[in-house]
């Protein structure tokens, strides 16, 4: 359902904007629009199958609300490709869109109990320092050491007070299981460089804020997806942004 009203609500924006390049890297997947905006979401290259294509190649040239139109489709490719277009539209500077740290917004308490879905690194020790415990749910659980493995967060996340929700969640498509899970927690974050800057599509569903990029150097963000880099290699090429979504 979330997909759904994502696609109407990117697709009544989107008007007549025309997708310029598209770059699938390694680590993330880039859309850049005609009037100059740039959109990102993760690649999950390791679960892409064999001789796996974006149908109605070419994409360039294409209207950008025909590739947000598959950003329900079964096939893990066209999500991937269609949400980055999804934020190529949406992400852009606009009232209530504000920068600084997602951990000073959160308020965090001695008391609370933090479900992280995916493995924020930077974020790790600043919110340790403030919590009572924090399990960090990950499909990669060599990432870091005591990581639950990420079907652990759907048992784990209704004894959570604060949800902190990776936005791959959206291509992976357990982001509204993960949501349903996460019903009692007091605050409910969606992060990372693939969150859709909507609060009108992720409020009805218990997320409190949104927390994203913009694009601020999108030849230069593409150069960087072409080889294969990822969010450390965005730096000086992007804004980290936040939204509430009340």
């Amino acid at each position: 359902m979330i997909l759904e009203m994502l696609k109407k609500t990117a697709t009544g924006l989107a008007g007549q904007l025309t997708v310029t390049d598209v770059r699938i890297g390694l680590s993330y997947t880039a859309v850049l629009l005609d009037n100059g905006s740039v959109g990102v979401t993760m690649t999950f290259r390791n679960l892409l199958s064999d001789g796996c294509i974006v149908s109605d190649s070419p994409l360039i040239g294409q209207k950008a609300a025909h590739l947000i139109d598959r950003v329900d489709s079964p096939e893990l490719l066209e999500r991937t490709v269609a949400l980055a277009t999804v934020n190529a539209v949406v992400n852009r500077q606009k009232p209530g869109i504000f920068g600084g740290d997602i951990l000073d917004n959160l308020s965090l308490t001695g008391e609370d109990v933090v479900g992280m879905v995916g493995f924020f690194g930077p974020l790790v020790p600043g919110i340790r320092s403030q919590v009572k415990t924090l399990n960090i749910f990950e499909k990669l659980t060599d990432k870091a050491p005591g990581l639950y493995p990420e079907a652990a967060a759907f048992e784990m996340l209704p004894a959570c007070t604060v949800a902190i929700i990776t936005s791959t969640s959206l291509v992976n498509l357990t982001l509204e299981k993960l949501l349903s899970a996460a019903v009692n927690c007091r605050k409910v974050v969606l992060t990372g460089a693939s969150t859709p800057l909507l609060p009108e599509v992720f409020k009805p569903y218990g997320v409190d804020m949104l927390s994203g990029i913009i694009g601020s150097n999108s030849g230069a963000l593409l150069r960087v997806i072409s080889e294969g880099g990822g969010m450390r290699s965005f730096k000086g090429h992007i804004r980290k942004v936040n939204m509430h979504c009340h």
